[in-house]
C-alpha cells in the first residue's frame, strides 16, 4: 500500500518533529518516537484527505534512493531518523 518517506528530528529538550519531504507542509510531532510516528500517520492521511477534498493529487513519494539523491535535503538527512508511514497502517515503520 502507498506510503512516504518520512524524516524524524530531535533536539536535545524538544519532542520528536516529523516531516515528509514530498509532502510539503505537512508535519507533526510528539514526545515519544512511537507517538511522533503514530501523529505523523494521522497528520499524513488528514494533509492528503484535505488535498483531495480540494481536488488535488496526492504527491508522488520517492524512493528513499531519491530523496537521498536530493541535494536540498542533505542537511535535513544527516541527522534524521528515516521512517516510512503507510497509510493503511495504524503504527508506521522505523527504517
Amino acid at each position: 500500500m502507498a506510503g512516504y518517506l518520512a524524516l524524524v528530528h530531535k533536539d536535545e529538550g524538544t519532542s520528536y518533529g516529523v516531516s515528509f519531504p514530498d509532502v510539503p507542509g505537512c508535519i507533526s510531532a510528539g514526545d515519544t518516537l512511537e507517538e511522533a510516528l503514530d501523529n505523523a500517520a494521522e497528520a499524513l492521511a488528514g494533509h492528503l484527505s484535505l488535498l483531495a477534498s480540494d481536488g488535488e493529487a496526492p504527491p508522488h513519494p520517492r524512493s528513499f534512493e531519491a530523496i537521498r539523491r536530493d541535494p536540498e535535503l542533505a542537511d535535513d538527512l544527516s541527522d534524521a531518523i528515516v521512517s516510512f508511514v503507510r497509510l493503511d497502517a495504524a503504527r508506521p515503520t522505523a527504517a
